[in-house]
């Protein structure tokens, strides 16, 4: 979701998304429309043009949208949706949590650079508590068992271990990041650049 100023402000599901297309102001005016990118401009649809672009979508190029099936048609879900009144921009600090410490390491292990899944991974602290190593985003790190194993009650420099990347607090949700490499998104990465994300998932 967008501001007014094309800032992006939260993800949210798609039910929301289509509740602010679908209200309108004390005016009757739209209370949000949909930005869509056609042929790399980004176009502005209220809720009855993106329905008539739906029909469109569905017959022509249906693979290129996620699909709500209604009683009288089938409706097209937007991947971009902006709110037409203005609303500043949250400056939320990302949470510090496994989920996005292992996004922010992309599921590397910080000590041997290779790739695990999530169950095959832990979280090591730089500087260990034993240590009075603090609880933060630049002290804690992705590590493999057997290195996390290796590594102890100590410092990565008394274990003759170094750290691959530096670790560092996210400007933006790490998570986020992750999953909106995927093409699918790939309308949403102008707007990456200049957002404080806050995940709303309801």
């Amino acid at each position: 979701m967008l501001n007014a100023h094309y800032v992006a402000l939260r993800v949210i599901s798609v039910r929301r998304a289509l509740s602010l297309l679908f209200k309108r102001d004390v005016d009757d005016l739209p209370s949000a429309e949909v930005v869509h990118v056609e042929d790399n401009r980004y176009v502005s649809y209220n809720f009855e043009d993106w329905c008539e672009l739906s029909e469109f979508q569905r017959e022509f190029e249906p693979a290129k949208f996620d699909w709500i099936r209604t009683v009288r048609f089938d409706l097209a879900v937007p991947r971009i949706v902006r709110v037409l009144e203005y609303s500043k921009v949250p400056r939320q600090p990302v949470k510090l949590n496994r989920r996005n410490i292992f996004a922010r390491d992309r599921n590397l292990c910080q000590y041997c650079g290779r790739k695990f899944s999530t169950s095959e991974l832990s979280l090591d602290h730089v500087i260990p508590r034993s240590q009075n190593g603090p609880n933060t985003w630049e002290n804690i790190v992705c590590a493999c068992l057997k290195c996390n194993v290796r590594k102890g009650g100590r410092t990565p420099e008394r274990a003759g271990m170094k750290l691959i990347t530096k670790p560092v607090r996210p400007a933006s949700s790490p998570v986020l990041s992750f999953q909106l490499s995927d093409t699918k998104y790939s309308s949403w990465q102008h707007f990456l650049d200049h957002a404080y994300w806050n995940v709303e998932l309801k």
